[in-house]
């Protein structure tokens, strides 16, 4: 060994901290490249007694001094965190693997117990996972509380190589009385896009005990995010949820909102440049309003979010008390909805807790939709109350039913006849069967319910036999929708708002010609007792904001906002 580098490394030795029974040579950039390089730190380590946490992050270490180092570890069975990140720069990738058996080889014949295992920005792709497959799979691993693999390439190779390890440490822990119980799963920037998060989603399911799990940039589209968000709700524990940059779109955000709603321990939200949406904005403003009691930060960043959206996102907020920062930085506002943002949580006397919209993309163009590619031509929405892949249940367009449910009604031809046709002579004509009307419409099928409710409205008129019809029709239909979840009537309004052009919407959704009956049926039913308040209030902001998309029909819509502000306000 040069005297140079003896002199390194003695230097740096000097500078090690050796206390709390961790041993540190962290951040000094030492080239250890073979077993006299590591000879002094070998020394160290073998006179250290006690050793429970090991520190090697921000140097290099080449396979030779990899075994030395392993064979000082064979004799520390107390050893229980590994802060190994950043440890094989300048390496060439074959070698990473081999030294990475060493060290976990020599953990496993101690006996150690880790609890912390962190091996982030190690390039090292998927042949780095098997280089810890063992580790993970056996006994000193079956006590693991963090695992950190930030930014190590593992692609979707690795990530089943690591989801069938994680499974296989559950197996033998459970088997051995005291299952895996992981808590904080850390894997940002690996490439693992759909197939690795949909594999790792199989093992986050089966432990059930993650507090925090950070996958941001991994390429994840609606498909990925939905399994993870199944999986999720298995872990009940969950306080952090960061998925920043992948591609939620509509589906996945229903998704995550469907799990969102059963974790009542999240504290940290971060769904950044995740491409949420206007309509995604509204389905997480929803399960605002009927959970997370405990939240204290979201990130709804670049999401391409609208004003209306955002400001509903914001009224959601209003009475979660541990809410410390809202950001909606980075989408599609324009300054005048910037500055409505601003007042909003001004006038809640939050704006101390909205983080900056210096970014923001300004409003957007008003072109026809953009088709959804990932979502097909299907516009089903999953805002039903279960949409779990269980036993016994069947999908149909994308939503899980029971297979035991009951068969719907058959429909009559009279009813079919007045849907694909309506008028006010038809609806008449049903009498005592339109009732039946209401079930045409469910949460499985928001669209089509939207479409069959303005259909009915649009024949509204002041004649008292036609008037009564209609709005006896839209009581029936509007209290089934409404009584569900908040998600549901969110999503249910957000169709409807999509339908009536007032919210731009993922995919194809033929926009239905507006005329006033349709607004004063909806003047009618937000004064009812089944017309809750909080979904007025979501009408209201949309109502308001959309003027212009209203001019046809400006003196219904004068009538609708007075009575949406009445009951936004609590009166009748």
């Amino acid at each position: 060994m040069a005297s140079h580098d003896i002199a390194q490394l003695a230097d740096a030795l000097s500078k090690t901290h050796v206390g709390d029974g961790e041993l540190s040579y962290k951040g000094m950039g030492l080239k250890l490249d073979n077993a006299e390089s590591v000879e002094e730190l070998v020394r160290e380590m073998e006179q250290y007694q006690g050793l429970r946490a090991f520190r090697l992050e921000g140097n290099t270490v080449g396979v030779d001094a990899a075994r030395a180092i392993a064979k000082a570890l064979e004799s520390k069975g107390l050893l229980q965190r590994c802060y190994w990140s950043d440890m094989f720069t300048g390496r060439l990738r074959s070698e990473i693997p081999t030294a990475l058996r060493s060290l976990g080889g020599a953990i496993i014949s101690a006996g150690a117990r880790l609890t912390e295992l962190d091996l982030s920005d190690n390039a090292f792709g998927p042949d780095g996972v098997k280089g810890i497959e063992q580790l993970l799979k056996s006994p000193s691993c079956h006590t693991l509380r963090e695992l950190k693999l930030n930014n190590c390439g593992m692609g979707i190779g690795g990530g089943k190589i690591l989801t069938e390890a994680l499974i296989e440490c559950h197996r033998q822990s459970s088997a051995l009385g005291a299952p895996l119980r992981l808590r904080v799963f850390i894997a940002g920037r690996n490439r693992l896009e759909n197939e690795g998060a949909r594999a790792l989603a199989k093992a986050f399911q089966l432990m059930g005990s993650l507090e925090e799990v950070h996958m941001p940039q991994n390429g994840i589209s609606y498909t990925g995010v939905m399994a993870l968000a199944s999986a999720m709700r298995h872990n009940p524990e969950l306080r952090v949820l960061n998925l920043n940059d992948n591609t939620f779109t509509k589906k996945g955000t229903l998704a995550m909102a469907q799990a969102l709603r059963h974790l009542r321990n999240v504290q940290v939200i971060n769904f950044g440049d995740c491409l949420v949406r206007s309509e995604g904005a509204i389905a997480l403003a929803a399960v605002l309003r009927e959970g997370l009691p405990i939240l204290k930060d979201l990130n709804l960043s670049f999401g391409e979010i609208t004003e209306a959206a955002a400001l509903v996102v914001a009224q959601a907020v209003e009475d979660k008390p541990y809410m410390e920062k809202v950001d909606l930085n980075g989408n599609c506002l324009g300054e005048e909805g910037c500055e409505a943002l601003r007042e909003a949580m001004e006038n809640m006397d939050k704006g101390d807790m909205l983080a900056s919209l210096s970014d923001d993309e300004g409003e957007p163009d008003d072109e026809e939709d953009d088709d959804d590619h990932e979502n097909g031509d299907d516009d089903s929405d999953d805002c039903n109350e279960d949409n779990e892949e269980d036993g016994g249940n069947v999908k149909e367009n994308g939503i899980t039913r029971k297979d035991d449910s009951p068969t719907k009604p058959q429909t009559s031809a009279e009813i079919m006849s007045f849907l694909s046709c309506p008028s006010a002579e038809k609806l008449l004509q049903l009498g005592e069967m339109r009732t039946n009307l209401q079930q045409q419409v469910d949460a499985s099928d928001l669209h089509k319910a939207a479409d069959v409710l303005l259909k009915i409205a649009s024949l509204y008129s002041e004649e008292p036999e036609t008037k009564a019809a209609v709005l006896e029709t839209i009581d029936a239909v509007l209290k089934k929708l409404l009584s569900g979840s908040a998600l549901q009537s969110y999503c249910f309004l957000s169709t409807l708002l999509v339908l009536m052009g007032l919210l731009k919407g993922e995919g194809k959704m033929k926009k239905v010609p507006l005329v006033p009956g349709q607004l004063l049926c909806l003047e009618h039913a937000v004064q009812q007792e089944y017309f809750p308040q909080h979904p007025a209030l979501l009408l209201h902001t949309f109502v308001t904001k959309n003027s212009e998309a209203l001019k046809s029909c400006s003196s219904a819509r004068e009538r609708l906002s007075s009575a949406l502000e009445k009951k936004c306000h609590g009166q009748h």
